[in-house]
């Protein structure tokens, strides 16, 4: 009968130990650029800024601790500028890059002790790249993921499809039309959203192009504004001066 009792209480030893090992698992899925909010889930009542807190990160073959003891770590040095951690121990990210993928997992200590789960977070990133080749305009869509592809990646046009060509790939799409057809439709770029599906959650993103080709019109009109501006200037300089000789003569 002892060891019958044994047995079961190493089989529940086993089972609750499996169970805080088990951890909370989650996803979720950016573009480049944007600002992430990855959750510390069941954060226990004792901390103090955070002080029985851990942050970890693993991707691209490294692992990093991004928080302990209520501070960003100083191996974490090439995201520290972007990261913060809240008052209930949630990681922020802003600005997040390709480099960003990854498994990040939520740790709570007492007296040297795991708490409660982890919470295990994997992070996924959208790209969005635009091409021109002569007359033509490739969008590309791409979600880089920890591990193996778990999404699908589509073009959504809310229009006319005609001269327009989408592929579909693991983890990314592309979409290719003509210089003339972007012409053709005002608001184009306005029209095409990249759906992002992972599970039963569906996102969409919108192609932003780059700043770039964005601030040459803002320039321009600065210019513009510019010599507009010495133009009349100069013209009320020159009239003043000739209102002043006309007075003289008479």
């Amino acid at each position: 009968m002892d060891q019958i009792r044994w047995i079961m209480s190493s089989l529940l030893m086993l089972l609750v130990q499996f169970r805080a090992a088990a951890g909370t698992y989650s996803s979720s899925t950016v573009r480049v650029g944007d600002e992430v909010t990855l959750s510390c889930l069941n954060v226990t009542d004792d901390q103090d800024q955070c002080d029985s807190t851990e942050w970890t990160f693993t991707g691209s073959g490294n692992r990093l601790t991004l928080f302990e003891t209520r501070h960003i770590q100083e191996e974490a040095k090439t995201k520290s500028d972007r990261l913060r951690v809240t008052e209930n121990c949630s990681l922020v990210i802003k600005k997040v890059t390709d480099e960003d993928v990854g498994r990040y997992i939520c740790r709570q200590f007492r007296s040297g002790d795991l708490v409660g789960e982890e919470a295990v977070v994997y992070l996924s990133v959208v790209t969005m790249t635009e091409q021109k080749n002569d007359d033509t305009i490739t969008l590309f869509c791409s979600v880089l993921t920890y591990g193996g592809c778990v999404h699908t990646v589509k073009w959504l046009y809310k229009a006319d499809k005609t001269g327009m060509k989408t592929t579909q790939l693991d983890c990314s799409g592309t979409v290719t039309f003509t210089t003339s057809h972007l012409h053709q439709k005002s608001g184009y770029y306005e029209l095409l959203k990249c759906e992002v599906t992972h599970d039963q959650d569906v996102q969409l993103f919108s192609f932003i192009r780059p700043q770039s080709s964005g601030e040459k019109p803002g320039r321009w009109r600065v210019i513009v504004v510019s010599l507009g501006l010495a133009t009349l200037i100069t013209s009320v300089v020159v009239v003043n001066i000739w209102t002043r000789a006309k007075g003289a003569v008479s």
